[in-house]
């Protein structure tokens, strides 16, 4: 499993009073590639641009994927830019994936067949281990966390993120999902002006 896994399971499990934006959701997904990529040496970041760096891919497929979708030409790709681009539609790519493994199902509500299915994980190890990393205060995992607006309880003093590059892209995935937030916001303002215009017509 992988950090994005988790943070998908943590969306899903943790009652946070609301549902989580898919967008927002897929820029913290594509945060937490990247700061697994980081891990894995797969890449490094030269002030805020994302350099491969030249390891083995890495085993699991949706992170297989983000490698292989690097940016390999200076000057590289900008974190900023990486998770507007990695993150189209990156929900879904992960809810199918976890579905096509057995570790997330749908369920529909008999009365209402036409609202949303519901999603659910099922109880297995990567369950298991997600809720421990979110139950355990991880750092990144509570941030990315944040960042989607899934606060946790913590009562001690907020972990703290030491390694520089990984708090260079917590910021960023924060600064996007702000943007993405501003966009809706706008959008919003601009639907209701047009909706009153008809209305005064």
């Amino acid at each position: 499993m992988t950090t994005a896994k988790d943070l998908l399971i943590i969306a899903i499990e943790v009652d946070h009073g609301g549902p989580v934006g898919q967008g927002d959701l897929s820029l913290a997904l594509a945060g937490a590639e990247l700061i697994d990529l980081l891990g894995a040496r797969a890449v490094t970041l030269a002030g805020d641009r994302v350099a491969p760096d030249g390891h083995d891919a890495p085993e699991d497929r949706l992170l297989a994927e983000a490698a292989a979708s690097l940016v390999r030409q200076v000057p590289y790709e900008s974190v900023d830019d990486w998770l507007w681009r990695r993150g189209r539609d990156l929900f879904s790519a992960y809810t199918a994936v976890l579905e096509e493994e057995g570790q997330l199902t749908r369920e529909r509500r008999r009365r209402m067949s036409f609202a949303a299915a519901r999603m659910t994980v099922a109880d297995s190890a990567a369950r298991r281990r997600a809720l421990h990393r979110w139950a355990a205060d991880e750092p990144v995992v509570l941030a990315l966390a944040a960042a989607v607006g899934i606060e946790g309880d913590q009562t001690a003093d907020e972990p703290v993120v030491t390694d520089d590059a990984v708090t260079l892209v917590l910021a960023a995935v924060h600064d996007a999902v702000m943007e993405l937030e501003t966009v809706r916001q706008r959008r919003s303002f601009e639907n209701a002006a047009f909706a009153n215009v008809w209305r005064g017509a």
